[in-house]
């Protein structure tokens, strides 16, 4: 550089202004451009090791997809298979069953609304109860013990005017495993239904 500054003919104070105003010059660019990027290799580094437990966590999920087919096979041995024509009788006789065998006292049904997702079909019954605590407890326990396939979303309840029972609304969710798709016979070949089957007899000597 000290040639180039030569061939110049600067001074030799001219020299050293230009030479500082040079490292002035090459100290900015770098703060300007270089040192926001000193922490780039930290912060790959920090990427790489959540990408590699993100990763973990998905595989730990997909080792676990043999229990969980086993857990929806067991669902469909135990009868959750209900014809959809008859979903929501089944739904409104179990509910009234319970309430016989209760003693609840259930004073309006209201409208029954369907969501289906992917494998379930969800129906959805609000009613109206009244009752003694005893008996409503008993009522919802039934609902939801065993197989049942009815459970509480939510419940509302207060004391009556009398203050000697409960009286309230209950919302009630069904849910219905939806059908599986038939599989389609597969039809028969036009040269198969015209095969014809030929018998020979060997003629006696």
């Amino acid at each position: 550089m000290t040639s180039y500054l030569d061939r110049l003919n600067l001074r030799p104070f001219e020299k050293r202004l230009v030479v500082g105003v040079g490292a002035v010059l090459f100290l900015v660019l770098n703060a300007w451009f270089v040192v926001p990027h000193f922490s780039d290799l930290n912060q790959a580094r920090d990427r790489r090791v959540q990408a590699l437990e993100k990763l973990k966590t998905w595989q730990i999920e997909m080792d676990q997809k043999v229990k969980y087919d086993a857990g929806i096979n067991k669902f469909r041995q135990e009868g959750l298979e209900v014809p959809p024509e008859d979903q929501q009788n089944q739904f409104a006789r179990a509910i009234q069953d319970q309430q016989v065998r209760s003693g609840v006292g259930i004073q309006q049904f209201g409208r029954v609304t369907t969501q289906s997702n992917q494998f379930f079909l969800e129906l959805t019954q609000p009613i109206s109860v009244q009752s003694g605590e005893e008996q409503l407890v008993d009522f919802l326990y039934r609902l939801g013990s065993g197989n049942s396939l009815i459970r509480v979303r939510d419940l509302t309840l207060r004391p009556d005017a009398p203050r000697q029972q409960l009286s309230g609304t209950v919302k009630l969710v069904a849910s219905y495993q939806k059908n599986p798709p038939k599989k389609a016979t597969p039809a028969t070949s036009p040269a198969a239904a015209k095969t014809k089957i030929t018998t020979s007899t060997a003629k006696r000597p």
